[in-house]
């Protein structure tokens, strides 16, 4: 469900409100009178708040060994155990993917080497929120080799949650104008442009760590919100 909501604030400017006159030399060569239309700016802003309906998992692997080889081949079986695993958990294979693959020596008082660490890193796409909590624990029982690096929630459907953003908005920005012209003594006319502003308060939420792994009901995805600005110029008649 979609909640709406929107901030009181608002820039308010008027131009020309009294309409005053301009002279300029018409064609035949007479002075003739341009009279400037008054015009009035408005801010609207719109939120509008959703549940997240996707989880991103960044899982993993690491493992140390004697020698790179040893390493790299151990990192690429607790892998491919991991990967298993979060199928069995029931997600699709398009929605696993490679994240991280490294290889590299570790030191004691270097230049010594004592040894070799390799990871390897699996991004998760969960479409299912209420398996979370069991594709957590799938990736978690794969063994010491595991790494669990955080997850972040998601809407998949950005662009209808910016569309209803913008036309809470635009509904801020008339009733604004219309208060501000019947306060002026004066009538709202056409509208002479629109202009969103900045970009779309919008994206992933955090959350980092192990602590997800809490109890049997430990995700929350909360809310998710988005937010657009817009300007607007009417005329004042």
């Amino acid at each position: 469900m979609i909640n709406i909501r929107h901030a009181a604030a608002a820039a308010f400017v008027v131009t020309g409100l009294l309409g005053a006159p301009a002279f300029a030399a018409t064609a035949d060569g007479y002075a003739g009178v341009v009279v400037e239309r008054s015009q009035i700016t408005v801010t609207g802003h719109g939120n509008v708040s959703a549940p997240p309906d996707l989880m991103r998992l960044q899982a993993g692997v690491e493992v140390r060994r004697a020698t790179a080889g040893e390493a790299f081949k151990a990192a690429r079986t607790a892998a491919a155990k991991l990967t298993k695993a979060l199928l069995a958990a029931g997600l699709a294979q398009k929605d696993l993917r490679t994240s991280e693959l490294s290889l590299g020596p570790e030191y004691d008082n270097y230049p010594k080497i004592v040894g070799y660490r390799a990871t390897q890193g699996v991004e998760a796409i969960v479409r299912d929120l209420a398996s979370a909590d069991k594709v957590i624990d799938a990736a978690a029982g794969v063994g010491e080799e595991a790494r669990l690096n955080g997850i972040s929630f998601e809407i998949s459907d950005q662009d209808a949650i910016v569309v209803a953003a913008r036309a809470e908005a635009f509904r801020d920005a008339a009733a604004k104008a219309r208060q501000y012209a019947k306060l002026s003594g004066r009538r709202l006319g056409d509208i002479v442009s629109v202009v969103e502003e900045g970009g779309h308060d919008r994206g992933p939420i955090p959350f980092h760590g192990v602590a997800a792994m809490a109890d049997k009901a430990s995700i929350s995805p909360g809310q998710q919100a988005v937010g657009v600005t817009v300007r607007v110029v009417y005329e004042l008649e």
